[in-house]
């Protein structure tokens, strides 16, 4: 007679990602009756070891409340736990990088430092290790995720800064880009109008034509669908861009 279990770790052993369990609410599970503030979360992982670790740090916690996986898609986060990252994860997390709506975690046993950009292409969040993976550490990273916030251990913090910063010196200077949606020159005039300069003044300051400042500010109009100058000084600035 076969058993889930069975199924499971035959699954696992196929390199199959284990998503939140069907029953992953018992009968004394009272998730959908207690008022909001729970934070809804669904755990993936390589093997079943690893995801019943997971599993048993967070079910205690009142602030969340474990997805099934017919559910899985309303999830606000959702971890990953991994030895380390391969295909299979970057494959996962490529697909739960399509659902908007959550925001993803990975707990993973080793990180290798090419894994670093992979990480920034589909879209996580939060990082932890799984040797700090306790139940406290546990609750913060999803806390923080769930409050629009980031996570990542100090060292790879710096190798993220480091990253930005060469793409920005080999890659964007190189072509007057940078990392916001505005290149040099157009931020640079974007900032003039802010301080009151008209076309002839700005062209005057940037040594550019009067027909090119109509035709820069004209594309980043067009670009960020905006209505006017006004609208496009207000956007720059919410947006941290000047």
């Amino acid at each position: 007679m076969t058993t889930t279990a069975d199924t499971t770790t035959r699954a696992a052993e196929r390199g199959q990602y284990r998503g939140p369990a069907a029953s992953e609410h018992s009968a004394g599970d009272v998730a959908h009756e207690t008022p909001g503030g729970r934070i809804s979360v669904a755990v993936y992982a390589e093997d079943l070891i690893l995801r019943t670790g997971v599993v048993h740090q967070l079910r205690p916690r009142p602030e969340i409340e474990l997805i099934a996986e017919s559910e899985a898609d309303r999830a606000q986060v959702s971890l990953v736990v991994v030895d380390m990252v391969g295909e299979p994860t970057v494959q996962l997390l490529q697909r739960l990088q399509r659902n908007t709506a959550t925001r993803t975690g990975l707990v993973v046993g080793f990180f290798e430092s090419g894994a670093l950009q992979t990480m920034i292409e589909c879209g996580v969040a939060a990082v932890l290790r799984r040797g700090e993976a306790d139940q406290d550490s546990l609750l913060h990273l999803v806390t923080a995720m769930a409050n629009g916030e980031g996570v990542l251990p100090g060292d790879l913090l710096g190798k993220l800064l480091t990253h930005v910063s060469s793409l920005q010196r080999t890659v964007l200077d190189p072509r007057g880009l940078s990392l916001s949606t505005l290149t040099a020159r157009e931020a640079e005039m974007i900032r003039l109008v802010s301080e009151g300069y008209g076309t002839a003044e700005i062209a005057q300051k940037t040594s550019y034509s009067e027909r090119t400042v109509k035709n820069v500010l004209h594309e980043v109009s067009t670009r960020l669908e905006l209505r006017n100058r006004a609208h496009a000084v207000g956007y720059a600035m919410r947006h941290g861009l000047i």
